[in-house]
């Protein structure tokens, strides 16, 4: 949802949205400009609350520790810079030194674990309403056991970056030091690095499991952990709704590749709302909406006006076809449907407004002749609320956490914060679409162990499947340790209870082969 994903697509192009606004302890730290204060922050001693728990995992009793709390991130001169919350699950009894061990983060930028936390791999999850006909309503909301959580497999350990959850920068960190794609990486790398030293896990198989930017994040941590004196080989990726290359995720009117990747999720949307492709079975509707897309559309978006006009009015009727669409709307349209435009207009004459971060899901929208969604997207409303009570009730009443501040599942400081600049300062840089895929690239042929397992969504509008075909059928990556799956939802398919069974499936069967 909004506050997990790598980004929301809006008039502009990629622009993150996050559901919470930043404290005015965050807020204070980057004033309006951009330059953070000088002022030194205080670096209290940190928290930790432990639990002894046991569930039933996978068909085992397993007793297991649960450890919450902050870490205290030392910069290179040794000198406190941030204090970084984590939910660790190490199981008990048994010889942790050789166990494998996953660290689990999702995206925003700006977001907190607490998605993939409380929606998949768990030992508790918060029940919704699976198939996309509700929203979750008010409190009180269920929150339920979560038997084929991995944790009879692995331990987890769920990691929320500088400014989510609770963790924050100290002394003299600034946020300027932690918000940006390379200051990110290098934060998580140094994190992970100290988990494994302080548990004694160097020997222990190691695994990420990333969502949206949460996969940026992990392509170039991945890679990172070969450098810095410290090599830690990874053995296993969990790529769920993967943004590898942002060319393929941006919907905006002058990138081309955009329109090609985002058409078969936009065929599979239409159909699932009966506008389309009725009659035909998705898988089948969707592979003709891939062959339509590479063999007839981007040949017409490449020629663009010089494009004749039979072949034109050709394009169009297919393109209205596959979309559900009007041909006229399509011609409009100069053949470009962006996708806020198509959440918009598939369903306009019932005066909803498709979910973004799922197709599946619609709202009600107010205002009936906007070109796009005004109230948000459909599937965070219908989910946030329960995801963030539970998480905070689970915080509270089971692991007896607390602190004086709230828990961030969002952060709209963060995010608007960012630094997406890959280039030292000082050193001339160009904006180009983010793209972690050759780090990933690197990672897989500097350790031959490697092994990739890309989840996606067929109604994933902010990460279309599409689009994590393009980008590992390029960038050199190693196709024969990875492996798709993909699942009759969106971003969140464990949103969908067949789905988060079959996912939850799909990555115990990964973590076997080690």
């Amino acid at each position: 949802m909004r506050r997990l994903a790598l980004a929301m697509v809006l008039a502009g192009g990629m622009v993150a949205v996050m559901a919470t606004a930043a404290p005015a302890a965050l807020a204070q730290e980057t004033p309006p400009g951009g330059t953070p204060a000088a002022a030194e922050k205080p670096v209290p001693p940190p928290k930790v609350f432990t639990a002894r728990l046991q569930g039933r995992f996978g068909g085992q009793g397993v007793p297991y520790t649960v450890t919450a709390g902050e870490t205290i991130l030392n910069d290179d001169a040794g000198e406190p810079v941030a204090a970084i919350w984590s939910t660790a699950y190490v199981r008990d009894g048994v010889d942790s030194a050789k166990r494998p061990v996953t660290f689990v983060f999702n995206g925003g930028p700006g977001s907190a674990s607490i998605w993939l936390h409380m929606g998949l791999l768990g030992p508790k999850r918060v029940a919704v309403p699976s198939n996309a006909d509700a929203d979750d309503g008010a409190a009180p909301f269920a929150l339920v056991d979560n038997p084929q959580a991995p944790l009879d497999l692995t331990d987890l350990v769920f990691i929320d970056p500088v400014g989510t959850g609770y963790s924050r920068v100290v002394g003299k960190g600034q946020t300027r030091d932690f918000w940006g794609l390379n200051q990110d990486r290098d934060s998580i790398v140094r994190f992970m690095r100290q988990w494994v030293t302080a548990n004694r896990r160097w020997n222990a198989p190691k695994f990420i499991v990333g969502e949206s930017f949460g996969t940026t994040r992990a392509a170039a941590v991945a890679d990172a952990l070969n450098e810095g004196g410290q090599n830690m080989a990874l053995n296993g990726l969990v790529l769920v709704s993967q943004a590898l290359d942002y060319a393929g995720s941006t919907s905006t009117p002058d990138n081309i590749t955009s329109f090609v990747t985002y058409l078969p999720s936009m065929a599979a949307a239409a159909r699932y709302h009966g506008k389309a492709g009725q009659g035909t079975d998705l898988k089948t509707w969707v592979a003709q909406a891939r062959a339509f897309a590479v063999d007839r559309y981007l040949p017409a978006l490449f020629k663009g006006n010089r494009l004749p006009a039979a072949e034109r009015e050709a394009v169009a009727a297919e393109l209205a076809r596959f979309t559900g669409l009007s041909k006229e709307y399509v011609l409009r349209s100069d053949l470009r449907v962006m996708v806020p435009r198509f959440r918009k207009e598939l369903l306009r004459d019932k005066g909803l407004a498709l979910g973004q971060f799922d197709g599946r899901y619609t709202l009600a929208e107010p205002d009936p002749v906007a070109d796009r969604p005004v109230l948000g997207d459909a599937a965070s409303e219908a989910t946030e609320s329960a995801y963030t009570a539970a998480l905070n009730s689970y915080l509270g009443e089971v692991l007896k956490v607390e602190m004086d501040r709230p828990y961030l599942t969002g952060s709209d400081a963060v995010s608007q914060g960012w630094n997406w600049r890959t280039a030292p300062e000082g050193e001339g840089w160009e904006p180009s679409y983010v793209n972690t895929a050759r780090a990933l690239s690197d990672a897989l042929r500097r350790n031959g162990r490697l092994r990739v397992l890309v989840a996606n969504g067929y109604y994933d509008l902010v990460t279309p499947f599409f689009d994590a075909e393009y980008t590992f059928g390029r960038h050199d990556i190693l196709a024969d340790r990875v492996e798709m799956a993909y699942f009759e939802a969106g971003h969140m398919m464990y949103l969908h209870e067949p789905d988060l069974d079959a996912l939850l499936a799909a990555i115990r069967a990964f973590l076997v082969k080690g």
